[in-house]
């Protein structure tokens, strides 16, 4: 890969400066690149694979979380690992790049040391460097890719189909992706994809007579080997999105038909299995060891980045299980070595993707220029600027989640708002003009109107408790893979290990216990209620970027985070 050393030589004084080293035995940008980015060929099998991209074309910053809470099986285990408990885990050094990549530490000095990560131009060279020394590579996209922009919301994701056509991707699933209706999915597939990518879901079926929507998977020959990809959409999406936009097809786990589709690619003579997923890591490790037969999990959903396939025992053997983090932050490369007649040896790496260190592709830049460019003049207005981080990611409240609930309770003239637990969104760092584009990545969806409700108290408890039993239900195939919801004006406790109904104490507001019989005014947005869609109710970027106006400069802010119980010891939250 061509570098530009005199460029990365000045990462590396900034890193020096800011106290922060590559790690001790990378003493030149040759060795970064080949460490990051010369992944030496292996096997005979290949499968690339990114996830959760959320529409983000051009390159970003993106913090990792700092609380990530394990409960029951998955106590203080992978995906539930943050800060420290993560580097010592996959053994990476502290203050290194890869921490920067992998965790939330020092994220700020960070970020000006080793730059924005992600990028489609960059990512496109990566992944024909990786394909010419990989020959029949497979490219898979987990989803959650035409979702999560301004220019994706206004093209309805044909900004991100344009753009994984031209990647090559030659697999997908979906999740997000069915919030621009069932309608404009079928078209997509149908039109744009017919012959190029083998959109797949077994998990998919019509509710009238459960016949599949989509192919459940697909056969390809490589390097004389067949091998299947089988496709596992988002199980909850009708619950965790509206409805109406899917009305006619069912969605679930579906355990035992994955199975039988497992055994079905099997008995047609595929050599190896991949499940291509989009249920949450959590829900991927239990589902490896219930189903046999599956090789690799390439997962994704949860935005967890991990940098090392989890070994899962079944009764078929062992199934590997892999996140790939999200953003196009990271690369994950599978190889297979295939050799008379079985998997006899594998590697796995999760490769950070940083935009300063990788050129852009021509043709991909050129394809992002092209789309940007009818709504340029929109994306770059400047609503107000930051002296503070703001960022999206983590169990609880992040900075910009409390820009978001203050705007609503302010312009709404509310004393409590809600905001959902979204896991997508970009970084902003200190210093940084807060644009149109920098909004629309935290609030792009196609249900965004803002609403306000009354509410008794005691509908606010079991709203709560409803959202903290879908993060925390120490059974991962109850756990639907969002976060809590976003509270402001409404402070509370909450134990992730009790039981369903008794997580959620101590609601107050102003200080003052909350009166379950007392009607509340509440700020909302996102509703997946059908009533509320096609209303006059306003986007609620029109809501944050008036509260944004007014501000200017946004300062300091404090996270709403509530009192955790009964957590000393656990892994999954850092206190730094």
């Amino acid at each position: 890969m061509s570098l530009d050393r005199r460029e990365f030589l000045k990462i590396l004084s900034v890193a020096s400066s800011a106290g922060l080293s590559l790690s001790s035995e990378i003493a030149s940008a040759e060795v970064q690149a080949k460490n990051f980015y010369d992944l030496p060929k292996f096997g005979n099998l290949h499968f690339l694979h990114f996830t959760d991209c959320h529409a983000q074309l051009n390159p970003i910053y993106f913090r990792e979380p700092q609380f990530n809470i394990g409960v029951a099986s998955q106590l203080n285990r992978p995906p539930h690992l943050v800060g420290q408990e993560y580097l010592k885990a996959f053994n990476i050094a502290p203050k290194s790049a890869k921490a920067y990549a992998f965790t939330h530490l020092d994220f700020t000095s960070a970020a000006h040391a080793y730059g924005k990560v992600g990028g489609f131009a960059h990512l496109a060279t990566l992944v024909k460097q990786l394909r010419a020394d990989r020959p029949g590579a497979l490219l898979l996209d987990g989803g959650d890719t035409w979702q999560g922009s301004a220019t994706a919301l206004w093209t309805k994701g044909q900004d991100m189909v344009d753009a994984a056509l031209l990647l090559g991707v030659d697999v997908m699933t979906a999740h997000w992706e069915m919030t621009l209706g069932a309608e404009r999915v079928q078209q997509i597939v149908e039109r744009d994809f017919k012959d190029k990518v083998s959109f797949i879901a077994q998990n998919i079926q019509t509710s009238d007579f459960g016949d599949p929507v989509f192919e459940p998977y697909v056969l390809k020959e490589m390097n004389g080997v067949l091998v299947a990809v089988i496709g596992q959409a988002f199980p909850y999406t009708p619950i965790a999105n509206p409805r109406y936009f899917t009305p006619d097809w069912t969605f679930g786990i579906k355990e035992e038909n994955l199975q039988k589709t497992v055994d079905e690619a099997r008995s047609k003579g595929a050599k190896v299995v991949v499940l291509l997923s989009h249920n949450g890591m959590d829900v991927d490790l239990k589902l490896a060891t219930r189903v046999r037969g599956i090789d690799a999990i390439l997962g994704g959903h949860t935005h967890d980045g991990i940098a090392q396939a989890i070994h899962v025992k079944n009764a078929g053997g062992v199934t590997l299980v892999t996140n790939a983090g999200s953003n196009g932050k990271f690369l994950g490369v599978l190889d297979f070595a295939y050799k008379q007649g079985r998997i006899t040896e594998f590697r796995y790496q999760l490769v950070p993707v940083f935009s300063n260190l990788i050129p852009a592709d021509g043709s991909m830049q050129a394809l992002i220029n092209q789309v940007r460019r009818p709504y340029e003049e929109k994306l770059q207005q400047v609503l107000a600027k930051t002296d503070t981080l703001l960022y999206r990611r983590g169990n609880f409240n992040g900075t910009f989640d409390q820009l978001i609930v203050d705007g609503l309770m302010k312009v709404q003239d509310a004393p409590i708002a809600f905001s959902p637990g979204f896991r997508w969104g970009t970084t902003l760092l200190p210093g940084q003009d807060i644009t149109m584009e920098h909004l629309m990545d935290q609030t792009a969806i196609t249900y965004p109107q803002a609403t306000v409700s009354m509410q008794k108290g005691e509908d606010l408890k079991n709203i709560l408790e409803d959202v903290a039993d879908n993060l925390f239900n120490p059974d991962p195939y109850y756990q639907q893979g969002g976060d809590m919801v976003r509270t402001g004006g409404l402070t509370y406790a909450i134990d992730p290990f009790a039981k369903m109904g008794n997580r959620i104490s101590d609601m107050r507001i102003n200080g003052q216990l909350l009166e379950a019989s007392k009607v509340y005014k509440v700020a909302g947005w996102a509703s997946v209620n059908p009533d509320v869609q096609g209303s006059s109710a306003p986007p609620v970027w029109d809501i944050i970027s008036k509260y944004l106006a007014d501000l200017k400069v946004v300062t300091q802010l404090r996270p709403n985070i509530p009192l955790i119980k009964n957590v000393t010891g656990n892994k999954g939250l850092s206190k730094t």
